[in-house]
């Protein structure tokens, strides 16, 4: 069964074949869509009473067409003052096909103005989580991809200070009753702030009775068109919420949106661009002369990440990721020397390899995300002769990370000083100053650690399990024939295809060696590796008469955690979290109420491993939207599962000290 929707066009408007209803009025579904949502909602008003700074938040049941987020941005651009931030949630199990989309949206060329971007960004979406960023940061939209009754027990809102206004939406109840269920009503309520309103264009009885048990006031008014009456209501009655791990609880959100970012790398660039695309004021911190001299440094990598058939958490995070990164990259740069969307194909080398990646070819993602292909198939994308078949990942491709660091730290609400160093960092006054060789380098209430394995190198978070492991990249100018490779290939390595006339390949895996030198050794596994992922490309780069001794490259440290997934967060204060949380190491089962003893102001963002095309341009928007008060691109367990906490409260738990 397919997991986008299947549309029937024939009456010249979309209608869903799966619930047999249309997707808005066929007599004017713009003007019901503003009649219902925005007007009953009273959102002109209430976006003109918004202050600089203030975030609005909206969530829907149903994102469709996105017609209602559509008409809600229009709303929002023509009444909120500049400094205001439109956050949109929306839920879809069903997503339209890009072309779907285009062609619904096409019938409102009204909207043309805020479609076209939504339809630059919007691609073939996987299960899980999806963040948008539009009209320069002042307005998101994070789109969960699954059953709402699954997704929205899901949502994290514990930085923000909830819903303002739900758009009760979806297909009829009598066409969709599997939505309109109390577990709903009682999560909108749950999920709301004081006072949030809602409207729907529905007036059934059984809806209006589920949403007054779940704390709603609410009242019929006069619906659009044919239809006579509507529900609309107000939150009167917030349910108390259950108990939560208030080691993973967020700080309050900083007053002050300065901030101090220590790494000039993917994970300092993108952080310190979601926070400059909200209006914060930022300084990047980079010790060498230049961003991107790291592990963020290499001609090529790779938009590509082994994936999981259980959807663990880290495959989740992945899927969230990918999707954000090429949304990122299609903004920010074009495609040519900096990136190209050629595609990745994940070579099956054996029969164990195979059998793994038919099992995840058939976990529910979209053919267009990933395919199993055949040998035959894999030649011709690749361009060359290859003996194995594999998977396919149709958007994926390759990025010169140095462009993507450069763009995102480009913003002019980020200053970049290069050659600083930062040995110390003091809290003094309630800001964080860096300290260098020559003495203060820069202040703020603010500071993100982004330097990877050396986050460690500061007193607050010495005791982060970071790993560095060694990483060798090898490069060796394209042949006349080795340019016919079109595709990534991956297998135990990669090879990209030719950028400015050289091929990227590699990469080597050293967890006990502490020297950044490049090495022959380390060539000559790279070209094995080459050979027995694809001879013919071997062949045609020279195969044996391959010199590794005069092969170019670099070699960086990766910085991984023990359970792989990052590290994004804020930091607490080690002997404090221990001490009060000590508890656990008699029962795991507690349940402690104590606020969480957080460093105030501090955060770190690292261990993004070799993921860190797809993962750390996420990671920006995760810190964010904890320090922006907003709700999270990701759900609420994943975001726990990169808490910086997670490692000693498992001590903890595990009563390892």
């Amino acid at each position: 069964m397919s997991h986008h929707a299947e549309l029937d066009w024939s009456e010249g408007l979309p209608a869903s074949t799966r619930f047999g209803d249309v997707y808005f009025s066929c007599a004017s579904g713009l003007a019901e869509t503003r009649h219902v949502f925005l007007d009953n909602n009273r959102l002109p008003e209430r976006f003109a009473a918004l202050t600089a700074g203030d975030t609005f938040t909206v969530a829907e049941t149903g994102f469709g067409t996105g017609l209602n987020f559509l008409a809600a941005w229009q709303c929002f651009a023509e009444h909120a003052p500049s400094g205001a931030r439109l956050a949109f949630v929306s839920v879809e199990k069903y997503p339209l096909t890009p072309a779907d989309l285009e062609r619904a949206l096409a019938l409102w060329p009204e909207l043309a103005e805020f479609a076209a971007p939504l339809l630059e960004q919007y691609d073939w979406l996987s299960p899980g989580w999806h963040r948008f960023v539009f009209d320069n940061g002042r307005v998101t939209l994070t789109l969960a991809v699954g059953d709402a009754l699954s997704m929205y027990p899901q949502l994290d809102m514990r930085s923000s200070h909830g819903v303002d206004a739900w758009f009760l939406d979806g297909f009829a109840p009598s066409k969709n009753p599997e939505m309109w269920q109390q577990p709903l009503f009682d999560q909108m309520a749950r999920l709301a702030a004081p006072r949030a309103t809602f409207a729907t264009f529905t007036s059934a009885g059984a809806v209006r009775r589920g949403l007054t048990v779940a704390g709603f006031a609410v009242r019929k008014v006069a619906g659009y068109g044919h239809k006579r009456e509507m529900s609309v209501g107000e939150l009167t009655e917030k349910p108390e919420s259950g108990w939560q791990a208030p080691w993973y609880a967020p700080p309050v959100p900083p007053a002050v949106k300065t901030a101090l970012v220590i790494g000039g790398g993917l994970a300092g660039a993108s952080t310190a661009h979601s926070l400059a695309i909200r209006g914060w004021q930022v300084t990047l911190l980079e010790r060498h002369g230049a961003l991107a001299q790291e592990a963020s440094g290499n001609p090529q990598g790779v938009l590509y990440t082994k994936l999981s058939a259980h959807f663990t958490p880290l495959t989740q995070l992945v899927l969230s990721g990918y999707g954000y990164s090429l949304r990122t990259l299609a903004k920010l740069l074009p495609q040519g020397e900096a990136w190209q969307r050629c595609g990745v194909l994940q070579l099956a080398q054996d029969a164990d390899t195979a059998a793994k990646q038919t099992k995840l070819a058939e976990a529910g993602l979209p053919t267009e995300v990933l395919r199993t292909i055949d040998a035959a198939e894999a030649s011709a994308l690749a361009g060359i002769a290859l003996s194995d078949g594999g998977l396919w990942f149709g958007q994926g491709g390759w990025v010169n990370p140095p462009a993507l660091v450069n763009a995102l730290a480009s913003h002019p609400n980020i200053r970049v000083l290069t050659h600083a160093g930062v040995l110390k960092l003091k809290r003094s006054n309630d800001e964080w100053c860096a300290l260098g060789v020559q003495g203060e380098l820069a202040r703020a209430p603010v500071a993100v650690l982004a330097s990877a394995a050396d986050t460690r190198a500061f007193d607050a978070t010495a005791d982060l399990p970071l790993k560095r492991i060694r990483g060798q990249v090898s490069v060796t100018p394209a042949t006349a024939e080795s340019l016919s490779l079109k595709t990534v290939l991956c297998g135990e390595g990669y090879v990209s295809p030719a950028r400015e006339e050289a091929h990227c390949f590699g990469a080597s895996f050293k967890f006990d060696s502490d020297d950044l030198s490049t090495n022959v050794e380390e060539h000559r596994e790279n070209l094995a590796m080459l050979a027995e992922l694809a001879p013919s490309l071997y062949d045609a780069l020279g195969g044996a008469a391959l010199d590794p001794a005069v092969l170019t490259g670099r070699a960086a440290f990766r910085c991984t955690s023990p359970d792989y997934l990052p590290i994004i967060g804020p930091v607490a204060r080690s002997e404090a979290l221990a001490t009060t949380y000590r508890e656990l190491g008699n029962d795991a089962k507690a349940q402690p109420d104590t606020a969480c003893p957080y460093e105030p102001g501090l955060y770190a963002n690292a261990a993004h491993g070799s993921r860190g095309l797809i993962t750390a341009p996420l990671s920006g928007e995760i810190l964010a939207a904890q320090l922006n008060g907003e709700v999270a691109p990701i759900g609420a367990a994943l975001m726990d599962a990169v808490h910086p906490n997670r490692f000693a409260i498992r001590r903890m738990m595990r009563r390892q000290g």
